[in-house]
């Protein structure tokens, strides 16, 4: 078992990546400037580790200690009682672990569009809940990468790396710059750029020729909004789900997952 610090004191120097976990602002500010994000969870901090993200340092309820006793010995180990950790992070820690780790260098959309056969590309999805769900969605059902607009969440904020259940390590990302006319770039490499709609006179995903589907780039939109006319416009084939009882959208990461699905239906294997 690696050598583990006692915390009492919520004030401590040491904890200064775990401070005021819920303001959003504080921490857009401060993680991806300072290099780091924080996993919440057994299973996201390992995933993080399978991953190949390296910890800066583990907070953990002294009570889940021999849990953890295998963790790499090449960051510290604070241990605090709940009292200590809600007082430092802001809320209560009801899973017992946090820990902060460096951030991998950034991928290029270059990179990613080269290797790719499927991709999600997102348009100012800024809910960071809608933004895990979806990287959720798009591990489970076959996308390979998604490119972000310049407008969209941090992936790799603490709610966001939740809710993925730690997925968020598993699908490359990147930003897609000068937005939208990096569409075309991706129309360039031989996708066709699907846009998400509600619009009636868009054709049903299941409607879509074989070619249309074979290297599909799926654009999605905000929720409530949707996507930008500019965004539609740099679009190749605008797309829908039909719906039934007057229902005109879902859930961005609800349409996401449906869509992912019918797009990869047809793949020969499913692993």
């Amino acid at each position: 078992m690696p050598d583990v610090h006692e915390i009492t004191d919520p004030a401590d120097d040491r904890l200064g990546d775990y401070r005021a976990l819920t303001d959003l602002e504080l921490r857009t500010r401060w993680e991806p400037p300072h290099g780091l994000f924080i996993a919440e969870g057994e299973l996201v901090l390992r995933r993080a580790l399978r991953a190949g993200y390296r910890p800066r340092s583990y907070l953990i309820d002294a009570k889940r200690i021999g849990q953890l006793a295998d963790l790499p010995g090449d960051a510290p180990i604070y241990a605090a009682a709940p009292a200590v950790l809600e007082q430092a992070t802001g809320f209560h820690v009801h899973r017992g672990v946090l820990a902060s780790f460096h951030r991998l260098p950034l991928r290029t959309a270059d990179e990613l569009i080269a290797s790719a056969r499927r991709l999600a590309v997102l348009e100012d999805v800024n809910n960071h809940t809608n933004i895990g769900a979806v990287f959720r969605d798009a591990a489970a059902l076959g996308v390979d990468a998604v490119l972000l607009s310049p407008t969209c969440a941090d992936p790799l904020y603490r709610r966001a790396v939740r809710v993925s259940m730690g997925e968020v390590f598993a699908i490359p990302y990147a930003t897609l710059e000068p937005w939208p006319d990096g569409l075309g770039q991706v129309r360039e490499a031989g996708f066709t750029v699907l846009a998400m709609t509600p619009d009636p006179a868009a054709t049903p995903l299941h409607q879509l020729t074989t070619a249309q589907r074979a290297r599909a780039a799926l654009l999605l939109g905000a929720e409530g909004p949707g996507l930008s006319r500019t965004a539609l416009a740099a679009s190749d084939v605008p797309v829908k789900i039909p719906m039934r009882r007057n229902v005109d959208s879902l859930n961005v990461a609800a349409a996401a997952a449906v869509a992912f699905w019918e797009l990869g239906r047809d793949d020969q294997e499913i692993a």
